[in-house]
């Protein structure tokens, strides 16, 4: 067995195997992995079968596990995304050895970039033919350290059920992450009982109280400051202490993309998204404030614009559960790292600022989104809000990326973090509609919805053949500006109008496509269109695909320029 990064030595240390049907018993390694899944209270697996991975498929007929078919492997690793996205549990997706574990790497990034803990279990060559160019034979250990938290290459069929219940514990503890188990042919047909599991620790440093005593020192001083909110929120299942952190102190806040639904998406002094597509207030009050509260983000250059001028006058206090975060883009008056649920309580303490929340208040009113877009054609962003607030907090949307992520990101209300799905890091098109499915099967009682775009779409469209085949009722609104659309804007305004590639005129007729998959579909085009279409999409059991034509020339604003600072936003007034 060989381990990869933060590389662990799963044959010492191990406490009892948990009871089951591996405990004591002689199964080969593929029934010791499905075994092991089993007892960590993992029930769907998302996968696509071959050669290398046959005995683990061959185990799953036995196996109460729920495997769904995917028609890519990609679609496998970004199922499992959206499955862990909305669950807060491990998302796990199997593929086979060579173009299958291959595939599964782009997922792998995905959730590397954005902490989704995913366990990728692939097919090996047999250990004999290993380092000969076997047919289908690839170092996906290799080829994948860069993109997991951790990986295994297993040797012994009596360590397969130690490795994935240790795999899963690395992948859900502390900052979340992938972790691959690469499984040799022969290891899975090998029959051995299986040796007992070790405990991986978990627990996160605890902060000293003349650190937390510096906090609040720098709290009691200033006069505007800010909640800079991220992903780490929701990774921590924090929403509810940072909601009364903010309500205690008053403090305004803003969100970064993944930071999205950790607010009260209602409350008055929350200002929104920041960033490159921000509102312009919460940019605004990013610039004027005089210190960051930063919770679970970690500086990403699309929230930040030119970092040397991203909150000139700010000093910091940074809250993070990855030590590795703090000071490394932006140096911090004082670091916190630990479990949020925990700090944030702590934190709390008396702020003198009511000038300063007046002073959001009135940049709130005067950057409120405008959606009387003149014309008969659909405002993209118009749909969105309406069809958002239709559905109320039972809807969970899986963006794919593009214009029409951002504008989800702006004008989509968020009522919790899980409700808003989108590839942050990476920027994966083709995330959303296997995002989706994953999420539709984690949340049955759930809406979902699937926003792309024309170019998004095409990237997994097979996976139209999954939500046939399972009946998923994942609801997909695509809109379509026959165009790439996100290059075309960037071409239009920095590279002189020189379009290159970006025309999509010749799309299929996506509705009639959809048909052809075996999924309801209809299209509309004007906005006195949309009430009926929204009502349909919230109404109708079973998949449904809406085609929205849209015009080609919108383009996503504000926008602030590459190199530019946050207060330097194109598309709007100061």
């Amino acid at each position: 067995m060989d381990g990869g990064r933060d590389s662990r030595n799963t044959a010492a240390g191990m406490a009892p195997a948990a009871a089951g049907a591996s405990a004591g018993t002689l199964r080969s390694g593929a029934q010791h992995l499905l075994d092991a899944l089993e007892a960590e209270g993992v029930d769907t697996i998302f996968g696509y079968p071959g050669g290398a991975i046959m005995p683990v498929y061959d185990a799953l007929v036995d196996s109460p596990l729920k495997h769904i078919l995917v028609r890519h492997e990609q679609g496998a690793a970004l199922a499992a995304d959206g499955y862990a996205r909305a669950s807060g549990r491990v998302g796990v997706c199997l593929a086979t050895s060579g173009p299958g574990a291959t595939n599964l790497l782009t997922g792998l990034a995905n959730a590397y970039l954005d902490s989704v803990p995913l366990l990728a279990i692939t097919g090996q060559v047999p250990s004999f033919l290993m380092g000969t160019d076997a047919f289908q034979e690839v170092d996906v250990f290799g080829m994948s350290l860069p993109v997991v938290k951790h990986s295994y290459i297993v040797r012994r069929a009596e360590d397969v059920y130690a490795v994935v219940r240790e795999a899963i514990a690395i992948a859900t503890s502390g900052r979340p992450g992938p972790v691959l188990i690469d499984l040799p042919k022969d290891v899975a047909v090998a029959r051995a009982v299986a040796r007992s599991v070790r405990q991986v620790a978990t627990r996160l440093p605890n902060v000293t109280e003349a650190r937390l005593a510096e906090a609040h020192a720098l709290l009691a001083r200033s006069k505007k400051p800010l909640l800079y909110v991220g992903g780490g929120v929701g990774i921590a299942n924090a929403e509810r202490e940072l909601r009364e952190f903010a309500r205690l102190t008053g403090i305004p806040a803003v969100s970064t993309l993944k930071g999205l639904g950790a607010c009260d998406p209602d409350e008055t002094h929350y200002l929104g998204m920041l960033g490159m597509h921000g509102n312009p207030a919460a940019n605004y009050a990013v610039q004027e404030c005089d210190l960051l509260v930063v919770v679970g983000a970690r500086f990403d250059d699309r929230a930040t614009g030119a970092l040397k001028t991203f909150a000139p006058d700010a000093r910091v206090i940074h809250m993070d559960a990855d030590v590795a975060e703090l000071g490394k883009l932006r140096a911090c008056d004082v670091g916190l790292v630990g479990d949020l649920r925990e700090l944030l309580p702590r934190l709390v303490h008396p702020v003198a600022i009511r000038p300063w929340q007046r002073r959001c208040r009135v940049l709130k009113q005067q950057h409120a989104w405008r959606y009387d877009a003149p014309g008969e054609g659909i405002y993209a962003p118009a749909l969105l809000k309406q069809l958002s607030e239709a559905g109320g907090n039972r809807l969970i949307v899986a963006s794919d990326v593009g214009q029409h992520q951002m504008w989800v990101a702006q004008h989509w209300r968020v009522p919790y973090t899980a409700a808003h799905l989108s590839s942050g890091g990476l920027g994966t098109m083709g995330f959303g509609l296997p995002a989706a499915i994953g999420a539709q099967l984690a949340r049955p009682g759930a809406t979902v919805i699937c926003v792309s775009g024309d170019g998004s779409i095409m990237m997994n469209i097979q996976e139209l053949a999954t939500l046939k085949r399972y009946n998923i009722p994942v609801k997909i609104v695509l809109l379509d500006n026959a165009s790439l659309g996100m290059v075309r804007q960037w071409q239009e305004l920095f590279f002189a109008e020189r379009y290159s590639e970006v025309d999509l005129s010749d799309n299929p007729d996506f509705a009639e496509l959809a048909k052809a998959f075996g999924i309801p579909s209809f299209a509309i085009e004007r906005r006195d269109q949309i009430d009926g279409a929204v009502q349909r999409l919230l109404r109708e059991p079973g998949p449904l695909f809406l085609h929205v034509k849209i015009d080609a020339r919108e383009n996503v604003w504000p926008l602030v320029p590459p190199g530019k600072s946050n207060g330097e936003m194109m598309g709007c007034a100061a």
